[in-house]
């Protein structure tokens, strides 16, 4: 009896279908632009925005959710299309440039000789679901270049946090490009000043 059942039982497994359906990745894109593109004034100076680094657990492309109990969880099915912290390094160098603050804004590896160079880390880039929030952290650092001194021009964190529509992820990658343009508007001012 004992072997009938055993010779039967992967006839019967074979009826059933134990696959899950197939979920693709969504990759989103982060873009973050000022709304008006003003235009440098004559003479000023160039700016070099060197590679941001990503804080740590930031170097992932996933979604990122700061849980109720303190602990990160990351998305595998919806990620940034860029890491991150390279996706807030474009869009610092593109806010940048058309704040009109700068005749040039360039990246590393430019053979343009610059007057300042801005570097930092992204130390937060998440949702918080329990508040409905989203928040982004940057830390800056600006340096004048004038041979033979180099002194700190700025040295400052910038944190914005921006409301969630909702909870999907369309509204989480809104809210944190939000939060990003908020971030971005604070150090233009800083810079400004």
């Amino acid at each position: 009896m004992l072997r009938r059942m055993l010779l039967a039982a992967p006839l019967v497994l074979a009826g059933c279908s134990l696959e899950r359906p197939y979920a693709e990745r969504r990759q989103w894109p982060l873009v973050a632009r000022r709304a008006r593109v003003d235009q440098p004034r004559r003479g000023a100076p160039v700016l070099l925005v060197r590679g941001l680094r990503a804080g740590p657990g930031l170097d992932v492309r996933g979604l990122q959710t700061l849980q109720a109990d303190g602990s990160i969880r990351t998305d595998f099915y919806e990620e940034w299309a860029a890491p991150p912290a390279e996706g807030v390094e474009e869009a610092v160098r593109g806010w940048l440039a058309a704040s009109g603050l700068y005749s040039a804004v360039i990246a590393s590896g430019s053979r343009v000789e610059a007057d300042l160079v801005l570097e930092g880390e992204l130390t937060g880039m998440w949702t918080i679901p329990a508040t409905r929030q989203a928040h982004v952290a940057v830390g800056m650092t600006v340096l004048a270049q004038r041979p033979p001194v180099t002194r700190v021009v700025l040295q400052r964190r910038f944190t914005a946090e921006a409301p969630m529509a909702g909870t999907s992820a369309r509204e989480a990658v809104e809210a944190q490009t939000a939060a990003l343009a908020a971030v971005l508007a604070q150090v233009e001012a800083a810079l400004r000043s």
